[in-house]
């Protein structure tokens, strides 16, 4: 039985990496597809070939539609069989290339003289009787993709005629215009739409409260020095974040309440402790990915799975699995200089941790005489429907506490 490739999000579809008769393994990337914060690489899921492909770059899907379809050869001639209707027009295709049909929509052909056009195309020309060989492709290199068969018409539309442009009105000026001068108009993006509605929904529908503690970061500092010496060998450097995740995800597990969703009308409370990590990209685009099981894997575990993920994030080439099943999330502005800041949660989670720069402060040492530290804001971003400010103050505390005795950390999970 020929395996069923299904979308696990909704998004746009990009463009195929395969085509169809194409050998895969599971692990091949077949597609590129457009979430609404990331571009996500589509596996095949299953070894086979690749029998047929059902949408269209560029197409809207939704969660759970079937784009593929990959088994065995055999299961390839039963497939195609069952699309008896194309041959004809496929015959047809060859028949108008070979006589010079076509030329003048500069169409490109395939090495066995047929037009180049998706399946998809294909089979909405066979469906409506439509002859390729007259349809203009829009697509790469001059293919014909579902748009181009859909929007055909046999009849030539002639241009509308030319309007004049409206009459300026100086000295007035309409709330929501955009000036037509001096200004520069970007569209927004999939990404910057879906920061931006998610943002507006989680200030506006959740009360956030905030509580804010000073860490004294040295012997985290001091301690991942050490970590890291010991694995150069092994090539792996872990950063002061990997620690800062490990921390929050021990603290999650000490404080499981903070670890639940809110839907409205029930609390989910989650049994694994998965971190997400909010990561900038380029052109100002941000996507959360997700350490899963933080509380569990160990710190040089979690260094390389960070840092692999973070590198396809910025390169578009992220996996379902990297932005699913966050459970809490961290933001971590280090790198910034930045004193202190808040973040919004990411609903439905309870809280959000917002990590501020590590910088080096005049402070008053135990005996009370001044000295120079290495200090740290951390800000707790909370939904008050599931926790409240006695309970974020000892959940912050307690991971004061960890990053101040980081060999804690260790107790747990080894290097």
């Amino acid at each position: 039985m020929a395996h069923e490739v299904k979308l696990t999000m909704d998004g746009l579809l990009i463009n195929w990496l395969k085509d169809v008769g194409d050998a895969v393994s599971a692990s091949d990337i077949i597609a590129e597809f457009e979430a609404d914060k990331a571009t996500v690489e589509i596996e095949a899921g299953s070894g086979g070939q690749l029998l047929e492909l059902r949408a269209e770059p560029g197409d809207e899907l939704s969660e759970g539609t079937v784009i593929a379809l990959i088994g065995g050869a055999d299961e390839g001639a039963v497939s195609a069989a069952s699309e008896a209707p194309e041959e004809a027009a496929e015959k047809h295709e060859k028949l108008s290339v070979k006589d010079g049909a076509g030329s003048s929509n500069g169409q490109k052909v395939e090495a066995d003289g047929r037009i180049k056009a998706s399946p998809l195309a294909r089979r909405i020309a066979a469906d409506k009787g439509i002859d390729l060989g007259r349809v203009p492709g829009s697509g790469p290199g001059g293919r014909i993709v579902k748009a181009d068969v859909e929007n055909f018409s046999a009849t030539p539309q002639l241009p509308p005629l030319p309007t004049a442009p409206p009459a300026a009105t100086v000295g007035q000026a309409t709330w929501g215009k955009v000036p037509e001068a001096d200004v520069e108009v970007t569209p927004l993006s999939r990404m910057r739409r879906a920061i931006a509605d998610g943002t507006v929904r989680s200030k506006s529908n959740t009360p956030h409260f905030y509580v804010t503690v000073e860490a004294d970061v040295a012997p985290l500092l001091a301690l991942r020095a050490e970590i890291n010496s010991a694995l150069a060998e092994r090539g792996i450097k872990v950063s002061v974040n990997d620690m800062l995740i490990k921390a929050l995800a021990l603290t999650l597990r000490a404080f499981p309440n903070l670890n639940t969703h809110y839907y409205g009308d029930r609390f989910v409370r989650h049994e694994r402790v998965n971190i997400g990590i909010a990561v900038a990209l380029p052109e100002n685009g941000l996507v959360n990915v997700v350490c899963h099981d933080a509380d569990k894997v160990t710190l040089s575990e979690m260094a390389e799975a960070n840092k692999a993920m973070y590198e396809r994030a910025r390169a578009g080439r992220i996996k379902p699995d990297d932005i699913r099943g966050a459970t809490f999330t961290i933001s971590n502005m280090g790198p910034f200089n930045i004193k202190e800041f808040s973040a919004i949660i990411s609903a439905p989670e309870a809280g959000i941790l917002a990590v501020s720069s590590a910088q080096r402060v005049p402070v008053v040492l135990e005996d009370g005489t001044l000295g120079v530290g290495t200090r740290m804001n951390m800000t707790l971003s909370v939904d008050h429907r599931v926790s409240n400010g006695a309970e974020g103050a000892q959940f912050l505390n307690h991971l004061r506490e960890l990053i101040e005795n980081p060999l804690r950390l260790l107790d747990l999970s080894s290097v």
